[in-house]
């Protein structure tokens, strides 16, 4: 298989290269798996360019909501061990999240972001942030914008708390205790795969730049009318968390870091074998990857589709994307999963990392036509 894709690791190379000496990046990450084999892992650039330390596979990149895809997976990964059901009621584990109404809300309508409770206090803050049983407090007393199931709405940051409230209240470990230990270990990638950064291994991350995230969210919020709803500006999804050491400390669910090789490790692992592990079976990978939710989508008011946790694309793929970037996706019928990270975070410049992923799943999709 490693003849087979020189020419695609030269073309991703030479563009990752590209992007970097025209100053348009500091730092990429790319790397694909097929069937369960890795094709591409290639990197360029820095991780810090206040010191000049490169950019290596191993660096740990912050991703924005690309860790939602890890989130999803713990779900997974537990459901195939039974003790996790989609439509477990979260009052059941959680009684306290029954408050206004919320008491058939299960955990399917929290991964397909159909619960009814995208929104945060619009005095939100990343000090809040810090602390798990504060947020979780915060999301239990809110009352739900319409019934579970009415309409689809991004639970940008709702999400997190909430699956990981369901996660620690049915395992007693936070969620990610049971990612390090049920996925990354088992896959060979601990310490690339994370939800909280312990501050010990906080300086071994790549350093976050804002392109120009912060000032297009700004914009966005005066086009998007519920977007300041779902993510106020005290937390909006820019490098504000990686900014701060006791923030990225603790497990923000909706968010994560991670290394474009070990994500696309991981899918691989949802599709099909990595060297002997196979997190979920092929009936679940079915369940998981179908389209459960499909509708113009709340806050950006546009036709989105989410399976169990996972966006799925028109062409068959899933996994999640975050704002500046990252990406982290699957391609069940190629046998393909593809992962990429940058460290300058940026909106509406051509989306580099993207046009990669696509790159790679057309030369992969010619091969096996």
């Amino acid at each position: 298989m490693t003849g087979r894709f020189d020419g695609l690791r030269a073309e991703v190379r030479d563009t990752i290269d590209g992007l970097v000496s025209s100053g348009r990046e500091a730092g990429i990450q790319v790397a694909a798996y097929l069937h369960g084999e890795p094709i591409v892992e290639e990197q360029a650039g820095v991780a810090d360019t206040t010191t000049g330390r490169p950019m290596t596979a191993d660096t740990a990149v912050y991703g924005v909501s690309t860790g939602k895809g890890l989130t999803a997976t713990v779900v997974h990964v537990l459901a195939e061990q039974g003790r996790l059901d989609y439509d477990l009621r979260v009052a059941d584990v959680w009684p306290e999240f029954a408050r206004h109404g919320k008491d058939r809300i299960t955990l399917r309508h929290a991964l397909t972001h159909t619960a009814g409770l995208p929104a945060l206090p619009p005095d939100t803050t990343l000090d809040d942030f810090a602390d798990w049983d504060r947020m979780c407090a915060i999301v239990a007393d809110s009352a739900p914008l319409w019934a579970p199931g009415e309409r689809l709405a991004y639970h940008a940051w709702t999400f997190g708390w909430i699956v990981g409230e369901v996660v620690r209240r049915v395992t007693g470990r936070r969620i990610g205790e049971v990612l390090a230990a049920d996925v990354a270990a088992p896959l060979g990638v601990s310490g690339e795969l994370l939800l909280g950064v312990p501050r010990a291994e906080q300086g071994r991350m790549a350093r976050m730049e804002d392109g120009n995230l912060s000032a297009m969210l700004e914009a966005f919020a005066g086009q998007l009318p519920h977007l300041d709803r779902v993510a106020p500006p005290g937390v909006r999804p820019d490098t504000g968390l990686a900014a701060r050491p006791e923030v990225l400390a603790v497990d923000v669910p909706a968010v994560g870091t991670l290394t474009a090789r070990a994500a696309a490790r991981m899918y691989a692992a949802l599709i099909g074998e990595v060297n002997g592990v196979r997190l979920i079976s092929p009936q679940r990978l079915r369940a998981v990857a179908t389209v459960a939710a499909r509708g113009p989508e709340w806050v950006f008011g546009q036709e989105a589709a989410w399976g169990l946790g996972y966006a799925v694309d028109d062409d068959g793929s899933f996994g999640a994307a975050g704002s500046g970037g990252s990406l982290a996706f699957a391609y069940p019928d190629l046998g393909l999963t593809v992962a990429a990270t940058r460290n300058r975070l940026a909106v509406g410049d051509g989306d580099p990392l993207e046009r990669l992923r696509l790159t790679i799943r057309d030369a992969v999709a010619s091969r096996v036509g």
